[in-house]
């Protein structure tokens, strides 16, 4: 099975870093910039272009693939099962929790366009023609959609365009160029796609688990620690678990009375008050671990 992930970029570091995770090493070779084993032998990793992963994902040059959504909407459909895709379609397996961004319509703040009606015959300037089409033809608006190759936020100010529906993470860019935002057209993020033919394949499923138990690990802390028998009831009043404690006996304390040890997932944001309150009901001996991979 091959994976296409983006050979550089914003989106390059932490994909990897997910497939390591995941326990999908990359293995080094000479020619790493196109490809590379992993530990498990079924499995390479095929380095592309985030904006080309769709197609080599589509024409079966791989089969799943790590891009935005932004770039896999542009290229083609994109379903949420395999059951509603049409021919071409690509699969969203998963959104993998990075590299989120919206595109978003938007025109000059002392400019004639301040709501998406205003676009009637008028002219729209984006690196993403048929996501702005299709966004257009959504809100039923009949405009003229010009496509460019970069700098979009110029476009309106040298008179190539009236509006135009670009990225953006934090709006800076546009406030810069004096462009106010009219409408959100979409919001993404990084995410796991495969073709319909084997979005059920056993193997595929395999890599799906794997990279939800990164995501399911993030956030959560492992708590370990030994507490009277007699305070269980306590602890577990405590302890915002996942689906509650693993309780196990132990040998009893210096002074003859029962104690358990106590195991729970928590969210991370809960420990600092957790352990306090443990203490406070009698455990001892907490500690608290990071989480490599959760599968719930």
């Amino acid at each position: 099975m091959r994976i296409a992930v983006p050979n550089k970029g914003r989106l390059h570091e932490p994909t990897l870093s997910l497939l390591e995770r995941a326990g999908l090493h990359v293995e080094e070779t000479a020619d790493r910039q196109l490809y590379a084993d992993t530990v498990d032998e079924d499995v390479t990793v095929l380095f592309a272009r985030a904006a080309d992963i769709p197609e080599y994902v589509r024409d079966g040059a791989a089969d799943l693939g790590v891009t935005g959504l932004d770039q896999a909407a542009e290229s083609g459909g994109v379903v949420a099962a395999a059951s509603e895709a049409a021919d071409g379609d690509l699969v969203d397996l998963l959104d993998l929790g990075y590299g989120s961004c919206r595109l978003v319509l938007a025109a000059p703040e002392d400019g004639g366009v301040s709501a998406v009606e205003d676009l009637a015959e008028k002219t729209v300037a984006t690196e993403f023609p048929n996501v702005t089409r299709d966004y257009l033809d959504r809100v039923g608006v009949d405009a003229d959609v010009v496509t460019v190759t970069g700098a979009t936020e110029l476009t309106p100010h040298v008179d190539m365009a009236d509006a135009i529906v670009d990225i953006t993470s934090t709006g800076t860019t546009l406030k810069v160029n004096r462009l106010a935002v009219i409408d959100d057209v979409l919001d993404s993020s990084v995410r796991l796609f495969a073709r319909p033919d084997v979005a059920g394949d056993p193997k595929v499923e395999q890599v799906l688990t794997a990279f939800e138990s990164v995501l399911a690990a993030d956030g959560r802390r492992y708590l370990m620690m030994n507490a009277p028998k007699k305070r269980l009831d306590a602890v577990k009043d405590v302890i915002p678990g996942l689906g509650g404690p693993t309780v196990m006996d132990v040998e009893a304390d210096e002074n003859g009375n029962g104690m358990v040890a106590v195991h729970a997932v928590v969210d991370e944001r809960d420990v600092f008050e957790t352990i306090s309150e443990l203490r406070s009901v009698g455990a001892t001996g907490i500690l608290v671990t990071e989480i490599e991979r959760l599968v719930e």
